[in-house]
């Protein structure tokens, strides 16, 4: 009997743990989305509330991720990532994640352009890594930098593989109006037509479609089975861009071919 008491306690205690851990990732999630996407951050009551959790666990769970400095606060105010939690992100930076660094100098070291590697979330494309010469202090651009998928050169090189009616379903509720630069497209068959101008060339030509005088060029990189997992831009004005076009895009599929053949452990893909 002691026994059985005994393993249903450690049982119960493992669920709790497990309940814990469960709801202080929602937690924490939910505050790097909102950071992410550039919305207010939130307190205690509003965590509850969204999360329809009960206000003193969500204390005491904010309590303990802020002395595990995975979340931070200033002067009780709202919660934010903190510091162990972006160490806990770098220490996940290896393969060609990890890799792409060297490869976005190699652009700067020749071409004298900015790079960068971005990922697609839904219809945002959120920036993983930059060149060392892309944005300054106080700039927007910095990791974790959101901008809409239809509009930038490596959110058309991220779906690529989309077809007319992907891309409309996907797009479907966008308001296109007021979002980009001069050069954006408006509609879904707008950015189709961009597109289809684009795939016979080999990759993305962005001229304006994001920010005045900024022209960039972009390809996929894609995993070891083919599917598209990330693009690989360089940003200029349109003398440094445009002149070099070809030349810049032969480099761009090269460094896309080494990072596609870099495991997600660092290892080369046979």
């Amino acid at each position: 009997m002691g026994v059985e008491v005994h393993q249903r306690e450690r049982f119960s205690l493992e669920l709790s743990e497990a309940s814990s851990l469960g709801q202080g990732l929602r937690i924490v999630r939910l505050i790097v989305d909102r950071e992410k996407r550039g919305r207010g951050l939130l307190g205690v009551s509003q965590l509850a509330a969204e999360l329809e959790m009960d206000q003193s666990r969500v204390s005491r769970l904010t309590q303990e991720l802020c002395e595990l400095a995975i979340l931070e606060r200033v002067e009780r105010g709202p919660f934010r990532a903190g510091p162990a939690f972006f160490q806990l992100a770098a220490s996940l930076n290896v393969g060609w994640i990890g890799q792409a660094k060297r490869e976005l100098e190699l652009f700067v070291a020749e071409f004298g352009l900015r790079a960068r590697l971005s990922v697609r979330d839904g219809v945002r494309v959120i920036l993983l890594r930059t060149s060392s010469n892309d944005g300054v202090l106080g700039s927007f651009v910095k990791p974790g930098m959101v901008t809409p998928v239809w509009c930038t050169g490596s959110g058309r090189a991220l779906l690529w593989d989309h077809t007319a009616a992907e891309v409309e379903t996907l797009l479907q509720g966008m308001d296109f109006i007021g979002v980009g630069g001069p050069r954006a497209a408006h509609s879904v068959p707008e950015l189709c037509e961009l597109m289809e101008h684009d795939r016979p060339q080999g990759f993305i030509r962005a001229a304006e479609e994001f920010e005045h005088d900024v022209h960039e060029l972009a390809v996929p990189v894609r995993d070891p089975d083919g599917r598209v997992s990330a693009a690989l831009s360089v940003l200029g004005s349109r003398a440094a861009v445009e002149l070099r076009a070809g030349e810049i895009a032969e480099a761009l599929h090269s460094a896309a071919k080494r990072l596609a053949a870099v495991g997600a452990d660092g290892a080369r893909v046979s």
